[in-house]
């Protein structure tokens, strides 16, 4: 199989709608209900598939948030891809694309924001896909006229994803919020289709 072939394959089990619900039953203490949105984005940047993400409690799911893209790009070892993170300008431009995936029609590049340091190497393990940042990257982003601190990671299987992002205090390196006590454990409850 070729490095495209199971970029594609990535990028089809990331993309659909998912849940935490079992794990929001069984420890409520520490992981918030969750509802999450993986969409393919309707036009490839600099030749790459691109994904809006965005989440919502399940009891305020009017009120989506962490608004993102996902590029996911062949890297020079034929074992390997990359992932890396971008911002948007105005992410309330795109808030709620997630159930109302038209608003991504008026995306453009320019819609972005860099963030260096959020990229992730992902490799492919036995029926999964294990996405992890390089040793020593720090993500960092703004977030109400704040800076912010984030640490990524990621799994993903044909019908579940994991979640390791947990924000981190910048100065102190203190969990704050997310993955303190391991990952969010999404299930998959909805594909979405795939262009031919």
């Amino acid at each position: 199989m070729t490095q495209q072939n199971k970029l594609t394959i990535l990028a089809q089990w990331l993309v659909g709608e998912f849940e935490n619900v079992n794990q929001a039953k069984e420890q409520p203490n520490w992981f918030v209900h969750i509802r999450l949105w993986h969409r393919l984005l309707p036009i490839k940047i600099d030749g790459n598939l691109a994904i809006f993400a965005e989440q919502a409690p399940i009891l305020k799911l009017d009120q989506p948030y962490r608004q993102r893209i996902l590029f996911l790009k062949p890297s020079d070892n034929p074992a390997k891809f990359i992932g890396q993170y971008y911002g948007f300008k105005d992410p309330n431009k795109f808030r709620g694309a997630g159930t109302n995936p038209h608003l991504l029609n008026q995306f453009l590049p320019e819609d972005l924001v860099n963030l260096p340091g959020c990229a992730l190497t992902i490799t492919e393990q036995e029926q999964k896909f294990i996405a992890q940042p390089e040793p020593g990257a720090k993500c960092f982003f703004e977030y109400d006229g704040q800076i912010r601190q984030v640490v990524l990671g990621l799994e993903v299987s044909e019908d579940s994803f994991k979640s390791f992002d947990r924000g981190v205090d910048p100065e102190t390196g203190k969990g704050l919020w997310g993955a303190l006590i391991g990952p969010y454990e999404y299930q998959k409850i909805q594909g979405f289709s795939w262009p031919n």
